[in-house]
């Protein structure tokens, strides 16, 4: 990775609360481009809500949030990928009986003609972005564009959702629990994808998780939740995963 002086995503000061209950105290962090960064904590940590936030689904109660050092008010998911971030959790983003370039297209069917209210869609070019998505995740079996989702292994989805992400020209895209999931072999590669589009592509990545040994050998650095607060932010060359383990344990960073 080749850090660059200005982030693409800060987090500044973030703060949210929901009723007495403290969610996020003052997060920041930032993202550089091309940097993937593992944010790690348990459950209750407030990962979720940093992701809802930047999604614009839900508002913080204070702080801020810069795009490449423009302040961004992010008010919907739609709104954070026009910006150039996209999301891909375990559980959601393809609806199950739909074919795979209807997916890949969902909200943003190619049009080939309309009569009166009526839209005929170009599925031919669906089927072809379909194959662009396919080379940019490294298909190389002959799924048919026209396969329904409820017949492709987990895998094979979460590598649809990150691919069809970068088709759509996502400079950051921000993994929930990515592999969760999976099994051993699939988990290995999506993983490989990560890595593999981070060092092609440039790509940014928020890789969220609760489990270090999960992200250790795929992030630049980790940024640590316990109950809402940031306990701590190091890169990987400074730390190991033993003293990560051991600082979300005793809730605070562990010094080399």
């Amino acid at each position: 990775m080749s850090e660059k002086k200005n982030p693409l995503i800060k987090f500044e000061n973030i703060g949210k609360r929901f009723g007495r209950i403290e969610a996020l105290k003052d997060i920041s962090f930032s993202v550089f481009p091309g940097e993937i960064v593992g944010l790690v904590g348990d459950n209750g940590a407030g990962k979720t809500t940093v992701v809802k936030i930047l999604a614009g689904i839900y508002k913080p109660d204070k702080g801020k949030i810069y795009i490449e050092e423009e302040e961004a008010n992010i008010t919907s998911p739609e709104e954070a990928r026009r910006a150039g971030i996209d999301f891909v959790h375990q559980d959601i983003g393809l609806a199950e009986d739909l074919e795979i370039r209807r997916n890949i297209f969902l909200g943003d069917e190619i049009v080939a003609k309309r009569v009166g209210p009526i839209e005929f869609l170009d599925l031919d070019k669906m089927s072809k972005g379909t194959k662009t998505v396919y080379h940019i995740i490294g298909i190389t079996s002959d799924i048919d564009p026209k396969t329904e989702v409820s017949e492709l292994s987990g895998g094979q989805r979460q590598g649809i959702k990150i691919g069809r992400a970068v088709y759509y020209k996502a400079r950051l895209i921000v993994l929930d629990e990515p592999v969760r999931a999976l099994s051993v072999r699939e988990r290995g590669k999506i993983k490989n994808l990560i890595v593999d589009l981070n060092k092609k592509e440039g790509i940014s990545f928020i890789y969220i998780t609760h489990n270090i040994r999960e992200v250790y050998d795929v992030a630049h650095k980790f940024v640590l939740l316990d109950r809402g607060i940031k306990i701590g932010e190091i890169k990987k060359e400074e730390t190991s995963v033993s003293r990560l383990e051991e600082s979300i344990i005793k809730g605070e960073l562990v010094s080399p």
